[in-house]
């Protein structure tokens, strides 16, 4: 797939956006590797300290720079925002670390050239060879989880940050998103659009000189508080609804025990009944939450509906007056 220059015969075609920060000892590598597979690099540096910027333009990137750090889903933002008149059929994102193997470009951009997705993700877990460390693993399991109960679709590998998109892909990034809590975002927003994603698998390399910047537990945490957030707005009757309902069926069951004298647990009749009312009002106090986010949600989503139809018609009728205007 590479001409006799050791190009990619797509280069042309692909765009490639680099977040970096504090990365001067991965990104020129990470850069001229992804240059053979790519006309236009760009490395959008959130605001580092060090000398990321100056190799990375050394290596060959165009390069966007934040006086500040304002986190890697701003650094995305801003570089897709830097794509707008360019002329690419994929954009693909792209870590500055090391981790990922820019040869898997082709695989990764594969669906999107064929029509057969809008949002690709390479997959760390789909063919077992990268050796992911456990407790990431572990870590990643509790965000796929979260973040395939808020989309309600099962994406196996929902963090990876080596992602290919066509143009109806990049049309859509719209949303709003903070630091790692990007890629959740992403696939949440895209499925409620009704874009195809799809997986194919990648490598991944652990052994980089310059690991997360963040500790793992603080970043999981602010990624699950997103989700949280995320999943209320756009599935509020999962998140609060159901569980709701369960607990408020099991105050019900334990009550019922009550009445006839039965004390499953060994608790006391007091204690019995107390968590009676707690289950109880607890949840009903959830599936109230969750019936009345969702009405808002649903409000929420008619008037994203509705509003553009609106702009346009009004458009419209400018244009009509001003025809009108002209022939009088």
């Amino acid at each position: 797939m590479h001409n006799k220059n050791g190009r990619f015969s797509l280069s042309n075609e692909v765009a490639i956006i680099i977040p970096a920060y504090n990365e001067e000892l991965t990104i020129g590598s990470v850069v001229l590797r992804a240059r053979r597979f790519a006309d236009t690099v760009i490395v959008a540096d959130d605001g580092s300290t060090d000398r990321t910027s100056e190799v990375a333009s050394l290596a060959g990137a165009k390069v966007i720079r934040s006086g500040v750090n304002r986190g890697k889903a701003d650094a995305i933002m801003r570089g897709f925002a830097e794509l707008e008149g360019a002329e690419y059929t994929v954009a693909v994102m792209l870590d500055a670390d090391g981790q990922h193997y820019p040869e898997d470009l082709p695989d990764v951009i594969a669906p999107i050239l064929s029509d057969e997705a809008d949002l690709v993700i390479g997959s760390r877990f789909m063919d077992g060879s990268s050796m992911v460390p456990a407790y990431r693993r572990l870590g990643q399991k509790l965000l796929d989880r979260f973040t395939n109960i808020g989309a309600a679709k099962t994406i196996g590998d929902t963090q990876s940050g080596f992602r290919a998109m066509g143009r109806k892909g990049v049309q859509n990034m719209d949303f709003r998103s903070t630091g790692y809590s990007l890629e959740s975002a992403m696939i949440m927003h895209f499925v409620s659009r009704g874009l195809r994603i799809e997986e194919v698998p990648i490598r991944v390399s652990y052994d980089v000189p310059n690991k997360h910047k963040k500790n793992p537990i603080s970043m999981g945490v602010e990624i699950v508080n997103h989700l949280i957030i995320e999943a209320g707005h756009r599935r509020p009757l999962m998140l609060f609804g159901l569980p709701g309902a369960v607990l408020g069926t099991m105050g019900i069951v334990l009550g019922t025990a009550s009445l006839v004298g039965a004390y499953p647990f060994g608790w006391s009749w007091a204690f019995q009944m107390s968590m009676v009312q707690t289950l109880v009002v607890l949840g009903a106090m959830m599936t109230i939450a969750g019936l009345g986010l969702s009405s808002v949600s649903h409000i929420i989503r008619g008037q994203a509906v509705v509003e553009p139809v609106k702009v346009k018609e009004l458009d419209a009728k400018m244009e009509l007056v001003q025809v009108e205007t002209i022939r009088r």
